[in-house]
């Protein structure tokens, strides 16, 4: 009798315990987001942004292990490279899910923030049956004067932007696109984020620090058209700088749950002040866009944390990105999301002499596995003895070296250099701290995010006070 064929779909699975409780959670939550609209209580958005976030996580995590074996069915698929002895495949792209699920979570949201606004602007809200005699009052209809049609034109702007970033991390994944010819695609899927600031915002002055100003001569600095070239420029370098800080099980995910955890802690702060407070009303945008996303990576993280069963793709690094773009562009905070992204600033000036190829940048840079100690090394990029750096890049890798900022070999006897480590943070930390295990070398460097993400909001509301002469938070 021949053996049954394997079924892949098998381990993919849910188990009892956790079908159950998925259900259990989705009902909860739906519960809690009837209630919010039978009950009549202005819809009770953030309650409601809450329910959608649990709903959210149980969504991607229930999806994300029906649709592996589809994925690796269409070829999208990969192998872990940091692995012994497993080159077992596992389905790629899943930010995919995440993005879709996210989009998703946040157009059925609409109704919720804008309830207040809809009962009392529009015929739904009970004006359908008022008959007004009055000639002047004929030809106006409902009142839609009142409704907030610039926070709606914010919230789906801000869809809109997260569908294409969505669209390009897709092609991406499935077409492999050349780095020059993605790096800037970002900045067109934040235009309609910046129309929307124009229109409705339109505030491109900043604050000049106090030092600075009897130079100056003005405490507010008008930069005009400058301005929308710095929030395209944080556009186009958040998605890229989560996919450059890459290469272990988990630690994109990882980092940008992190980030989102703290741009949401930040917005709570600005929940706890007296009200009315002017920053309020942003801060809650924040919130409705900040929680459903924390849902959904928590899923993924969970499945793509070591040993990874899913990879993400650089679906998610762009999609976690433009996340923060879009809060912190439409919150007017983006000096403090500057501030968040610290490890991801120094990465990037870091990595900078081979993004732009001063020194040689292999196809992968992640850290290399050493088969013999089952631990993590950094990964090199060998010269050879007619290909030597020129000898003013040669002088700051040797000075570099002696920073103990990469590790450098040398042939004793024509001293020349053969090989240096990859310039990435992760590789960095390998020089620093030596071989680690994968899931320790993510864990260390999610500490790190966590730590500079806490400085940072320090720095925003207390040792900002050094040089301004007040915080926004503190109004």
């Amino acid at each position: 009798m021949p053996p049954k064929p394997h079924t892949p779909t098998a381990p993919n699975a849910l188990t009892v315990n956790e079908t159950l409780s998925l259900l259990a959670t989705v009902l909860a939550c739906s519960t809690v987001l009837a209630r919010a609209l039978l009950q009549g209580d202005d819809g009770a958005p953030l309650i409601a942004s809450l329910a959608m976030s649990g709903i959210a996580f149980s969504a991607t995590y229930a999806m994300i292990r029906w649709l592996g074996p589809t994925f690796i069915g269409a070829g999208i698929k990969g192998v872990d490279m940091s692995k012994a002895h497993n080159k077992k495949e596992i389905p790629e792209c899943m930010g995919a899910v995440c993005a879709v699920v996210y989009i998703f979570c946040m157009i059925c949201f609409i109704p919720f923030p804008f309830y207040k606004d809809i009962v009392s602007a529009t015929s739904g809200g009970g004006n359908r049956d008022v008959v007004i005699m009055h000639e002047e009052y004929v030809q106006e209809g409902r009142f839609l004067h009142r409704f907030p049609h610039n926070k709606l034109a914010s919230y789906l702007s801000a869809i809109m932007s997260l569908q294409s970033i969505a669209l390009l991390g897709i092609g991406d994944d499935l077409f492999d696109i050349r780095w020059r010819h993605k790096f800037f695609i970002p900045a067109f899927a934040a235009i309609p984020l910046l129309v929307v600031y124009f229109v409705d915002f339109g505030v491109t002055s900043i604050v000049v620090p106090i030092p600075l100003q009897p130079y100056l001569g003005v405490e507010l600095l008008n930069l005009g058209g400058l301005y929308y070239f710095y929030m395209a420029a944080i556009a186009i370098f958040s998605p890229n700088s989560i996919n450059i800080l890459a290469g272990i099980n988990g630690i994109e995910v990882s980092q940008s749950v992190v980030i989102a955890a703290l741009l949401a802690f930040n917005d709570v702060l600005y929940l706890l002040t007296p009200y009315p407070h002017p920053a309020t009303d942003s801060h809650l945008f924040s919130l409705y866009f900040l929680l459903p996303f924390i849902g959904v990576a928590s899923a993924l993280l969970k499945h793509n944390w070591y040993p990874a069963k899913v990879f993400v793709g650089d679906t998610f690094c762009y999609f976690a990105g433009m996340v923060f773009v879009v809060v912190s562009i439409l919150g007017h905070f983006t000096k403090t999301l500057a501030l968040l992204l610290i490890p991801q600033i120094f990465n990037f000036v870091y990595s900078a002499p081979q993004i732009f190829g001063a020194i040689p940048c292999p196809r992968h840079r992640l850290p290399r596995f050493n088969h013999r100690t089952g631990l993590l090394e950094p990964s090199v990029t060998t010269w050879d003895e007619d290909k030597q750096p020129k000898p003013p890049i040669a002088a700051v890798l040797r000075l570099l070296a002696k920073m103990r900022l990469i590790r450098l070999r040398e042939d004793e006897e024509t001293k020349n250099i053969t090989e240096t480590s990859n310039l990435t943070l992760l590789n960095l930390w390998l020089v620093w701290r030596g071989p680690l295990k994968e899931d320790r070398l993510a864990t260390e460097i999610t500490t790190l995010q966590v730590v500079a993400g806490l400085f940072g909001l320090f720095v925003r509301h207390k040792l900002a006070l050094l040089v301004f002469r007040q915080d926004n938070w503190s109004l």
